[in-house]
């Protein structure tokens, strides 16, 4: 053997393989989980929030079919008068909407959007039994659309 050279007989460095890609370290486990558990809170979030407004979207479109029929008569404003109830009813079922009538309904309507205008409120809930309408049916309409529009749960 050769006793002259001792590096000589050194081996070269070899670095160890680089780490697979599988499985990966607990850190990206624990990223991962959190990172699911806030997608399905979303989601689940976005599923409530739709699920309590669904009322809504099925409201304008009652809305819609009663537009189509639009006509200046008692019956007409009394169908809209009753999808008012029945929408103020799924939104405010504690305050008891579906038995007020008159100022008390008026009141109710101009309280729970305030940007309606209170006559024409008057109007529209005066207009199921006054012989002669105060106000336009798509008078009516557009305050129902935005009596609607401020309802959100």
């Amino acid at each position: 053997m050769n006793q002259g050279d001792p590096l000589a007989q050194l081996r070269d460095i070899h670095l160890p393989e680089p780490g697979g890609f599988w499985p990966p370290a607990p850190g990206w486990w624990i990223l991962a989980a959190l990172v699911l558990i806030l997608v399905a809170a979303v989601l689940w979030w976005f599923w409530r929030r739709h699920r309590r407004n669904r009322w809504i979207h099925d409201a304008k479109q009652e809305l819609a079919r009663l537009s189509a029929s639009a006509r200046s008569d008692n019956d007409w404003f009394t169908e809209l008068n009753a999808l008012l109830k029945r929408c103020a009813r799924q939104r405010y079922p504690d305050q008891h909407p579906d038995a007020l009538s008159g100022s008390q309904w008026t009141d109710f309507l101009a309280r729970t959007e305030p940007t309606l205008e209170r006559q024409q409120v008057e109007a529209l809930v005066n207009a199921a039994w006054r012989p002669s309408p105060g106000i336009e049916p798509d008078q009516a309409r557009a305050l129902a659309e935005r009596w609607l529009g401020g309802q959100k749960c």
